[in-house]
């Protein structure tokens, strides 16, 4: 059984591995931690089998690590869908909660709370949720940015599940599969114009259109 501290480090590597490279450095930044405390960590998890860790070289997960950090990226997701869906609580408000509740040790009331939830394949944040299996639903999506003039799409995911970004969509009226009709993208500052299926249009910055996955509506 692995510590709380174990744990956190090997799903920050799977988390950073999604995106590219698990440096030393981006894991005591994702954990905000010192790199000294990070490398012996990873010391740790490479002798008990979960991870491949050579210094200056990045970090890999091994079968067993991987397997084990998809179990905590599912447990963390089926909460945070718990608590938005069963709960009242707002999207902005689950991830710190879903953070200790991640850390109970017991498959048969994660399977259960995935039954009873009726097996989502997406969490309240539109990331996919891992089946027992371990496998996950893939959809095609792309970043907001990167539509143009004309389009018509849906918001599938947030990337960066920060409570100011949240709380910020909210203001807007915006959620996972709100429609918006892309009107202008401004070249000087990169943000865009768009109107909502119903109410007036308004503006997104290049940041807030950086976090929003989208697909066509």
């Amino acid at each position: 059984m692995l510590t709380r501290a174990e744990e956190d480090h090997l799903k920050a590597v799977h988390r950073l591995l999604e995106d590219g490279i698990a440096s030393t450095n981006a894991i005591a930044e994702r954990l905000s931690t010192k790199t000294s405390s990070v490398t012996v960590m990873l010391q740790k998890l490479t002798e008990k089998g979960l991870l491949n860790y050579q210094p200056y070289k990045g970090v890999t997960l091994t079968r067993e690590g991987r397997e084990q950090a998809v179990a905590l990226v599912r447990k963390h997701r089926l909460w945070e869908t718990f608590l938005v869906e069963q709960l009242g609580f707002g999207w902005d408000e689950v991830h710190e909660v879903a953070e200790q509740l991640e850390h109970i040790q017991s498959p048969k009331l994660v399977d259960k709370l995935d039954d009873f939830l009726g097996n989502p394949a997406f969490d309240p944040h539109g990331d996919p949720i891992p089946g027992k299996d371990g496998k996950v639903r893939l959809r095609q999506t792309k970043r907001l940015e990167m539509c143009g003039p004309g389009e018509s799409v849906r918001i599938a995911a947030v990337s960066e599940t920060t409570d100011g970004l949240l709380r910020l969509l909210d203001s807007r009226g915006l959620r996972i599969g709100s429609y918006l009709h892309v009107q202008d993208v401004h070249v000087f500052d990169g943000s865009m114009d768009v109107k909502p299926k119903t109410g007036a249009p308004f503006n997104l910055s290049k940041t807030v259109i950086h976090h929003l996955q989208v697909e066509p509506a």
